[in-house]
C-alpha cells in the first residue's frame, strides 16, 4: 500500500527516468538536465528562490502570455510557407 500511494504522489517524475548507458553518468546528466531545462523546471526554481513582487509577477505573466501567442503565430505562419502543395508564385520562371 505504501508503494502505490508513493507512486501516486510521484506519477509525474515517472516520465522523466534516465537510464545510464554503458557507466557513462555525465551523458545521463546532460540528459536529464535538458529534459527538465525543457520543462521549465529550472526557471521555476530560480524564481522561487527569492520573492518576487506582486507587479514583477504580473509583468512576468503578461510577457510570457505575448510570447506564447507570438511563437504560435510565427510557427503557423512558417508551417504556411512550407507547405508542399502550394502553386508557383512565379510561373515560368526558373
Amino acid at each position: 500500500m505504501v508503494l502505490s500511494s508513493s507512486f501516486a504522489r510521484h506519477t509525474r517524475f515517472l516520465a522523466r527516468t534516465v537510464l545510464v548507458r554503458n557507466g557513462e553518468v555525465d551523458e545521463a546528466c546532460r540528459v536529464l538536465n535538458r529534459i527538465l531545462g525543457s520543462e521549465g523546471l529550472f526557471d521555476q526554481y530560480r524564481r522561487t528562490r527569492r520573492y518576487e513582487k506582486p507587479s514583477q509577477f504580473r509583468r512576468r505573466i503578461n510577457y510570457e502570455r505575448a510570447k506564447a501567442i507570438y511563437d504560435e503565430d510565427m510557427t503557423r505562419k512558417i508551417q504556411f510557407l512550407m507547405r508542399k502543395n502550394r502553386e508557383d508564385p512565379y510561373p515560368g520562371c526558373g
